[in-house]
């Protein structure tokens, strides 16, 4: 029999379905998986086995008295932690919110969960998803499985090692700058930001309201397909103001030719200070493979694109600022003890409940909100937001798709980004989708030549167009392969035998 991390999403479902294996037995080498690579890999921060295995019987249940089971019957899903499940804990990877109990399910969680996932723990990430390298988590340090000397990206980098380690097929994150996409990109699997609003953010804990994202981790295009399937769900959700409804079926036309279609590069950025040779030529790499399915190469320019770091770490810090006010330590949350007054219990609280990099992006919220500021520096951010969604709509008037680097350069050590701010231009090429809220998928491209480790390129659509996306990400997975799990992991544990 096979091991779980050698099946797809679909040959999962098709499993259980057929009876050539139980959802049950799934469940159990799924968990198996876990126990045997997690201990080198620190993806996860809690495993829920009893509701994993619960569900599973549940699935096998349903079988045995001939009712029709969801598409992802039986196959392992692991969320980021900041994620409300009941039943669970979400913490954010925060100390701030160690031990809160989820008071309900997001619905993204539950959209998955209803389509027959089974739900097999909470990720590690980045505390409160500030950071791009799953380092300033509370808790742990995440490793990445293809070398664990090495960052696995952030903030959802615990999803990512998941998914790449083999310990589960597929997995939820969160991107509001890039931390679906780089950790994807480091950890060699497809991760995809879907269009702003066509998954519901509601239970997901805010970090930059206009910017935050939910979307899937997979080893292949497909199963990223049939995970989108679910989260877009029957329609729209009242629960989330800015949920669309999104009647598309993410499997239908996967595999259509890109012959015909045009894919625009954006020059400038591939001679964008700091990029490796290895991002370089996987670009270069991933445009023959498109233009030998015969689409069309054409060079395009995005004028206001290097603003576009400079506008997000105005609009998400102000964000965060605001969203992250209510955790006082009065209504839930760390609370410091013996403190005397109401305002100092809340002042220590939050000094000794947050980490320093959540700190130092509130702080710098709050300055940029204040009087005399906000005019010059928000106001200015917001124009320039503006002038970035005229630009990707003046390109997408004429290509079809566009092409370019994930991340600078490949996974660093542990420890080897000592300055937060070459931390902050590890998302330089992620953040302008999510300032202009289109679409946007990383899909692996192999090993650098140097570094030995994985590299990625990018492809963004416009927005409500994430089916076409992923069929040029199917039309490049063709030409260059799918992701895998990272060598030291495969075979660990996890067999359906």
């Amino acid at each position: 029999m096979a091991n779980i991390d050698q099946l797809t999403s679909s040959q999962i479902a098709a499993g259980v379905a057929a009876g050539d294996f139980s959802a049950t037995e799934v469940c159990h080498a799924a968990l198996d998986a876990v126990t045997q690579r997690d201990r080198d890999v620190d993806a996860f921060l809690e495993i829920t086995y009893d509701m994993a295995l619960d569900r599973a019987h549940d699935l096998d249940r349903a079988r045995a008295a001939g009712e029709v089971l969801g598409p992802l019957a039986g196959v392992p899903v692991a969320f980021k932690d900041n994620m409300n499940l009941e039943g669970s804990h979400t913490t954010c990877a925060s100390r701030m919110l160690e031990g809160f109990d989820s008071p309900y399910t997001a619905t993204c969680v539950r959209r998955m969960v209803d389509a027959g996932a089974l739900p097999i723990g909470k990720t590690n990430m980045d505390e409160f998803a500030f950071g791009s390298s799953t380092e300033t988590s509370h808790f742990q340090k995440t490793r990445n499985p293809w070398d664990t000397r090495r960052v696995p990206g952030g903030s959802s980098g615990g999803s990512a090692a998941a998914v790449a380690a083999g310990e589960v097929t597929l997995a939820l994150g969160s991107d509001t700058g890039g931390s679906i996409r780089q950790p994807a990109s480091f950890c060699g699997v497809v991760g995809m930001k879907p269009t702003y609003g066509a998954v519901s953010r509601y239970g997901v804990v805010a970090f930059g309201s206009s910017l935050d994202q939910v979307g899937p981790f997979g080893r292949c295009v497909e199963d990223v397909a049939r995970a989108m399937n679910a989260l877009v769900g029957p329609g729209r959700d009242p629960l989330d103001s800015t949920s669309q409804d999104v009647p598309v079926d993410f499997l239908e036309h996967l595999d259509d030719p890109v012959e015909g279609r045009t894919v625009g590069v954006v020059g400038s950025l591939l001679e964008a200070e700091g990029l490796s040779h290895e991002v370089k030529e996987a670009c270069g790499a991933a445009c023959r493979a498109l233009e030998d399915a015969g689409a069309t190469i054409v060079d395009v320019e995005l004028p206001h694109i290097d603003a576009a770091i400079n506008a997000y770490y105005v609009i998400g810090p102000c964000e965060a600022f605001s969203n992250l006010a209510r955790f006082d330590g009065v209504r839930y949350g760390y609370m410091e003890q013996g403190c005397g007054t109401l305002a100092r219990q809340t002042s220590l609280s939050r000094a000794h409940g947050f980490g320093t990099e959540a700190k130092r992006r509130q702080l710098l919220g709050a300055y940029l909100l204040s009087s005399g500021v906000y005019d010059r520096y928000y106001m200015g951010a917001l124009s320039a937001r503006t002038l970035i969604g005229r630009d990707y709509a003046d390109a997408f008037s004429r290509v079809d798709c566009l092409l370019m680097p994930v991340a600078p350069r490949t996974a660093w050590f542990s420890g080897e980004m000592g300055d937060a701010t070459q931390m902050y231009l590890s998302d330089t090429f992620t953040i302008s989708s999510n300032i202009a809220g289109n679409g946007s998928v990383s899909v692996p491209m192999g090993l650098g030549h140097d570094s030995g480790m994985p590299v990625s390129v990018q492809l963004q659509t416009p927005a409500f167009r994430d089916r076409t996306l992923l069929t040029f990400a199917r039309a490049l997975e063709r030409a260059v392969g799918a992701g895998a799990v990272a060598p030291g992991f495969a075979g660990r544990g996890g067999s359906l035998a």
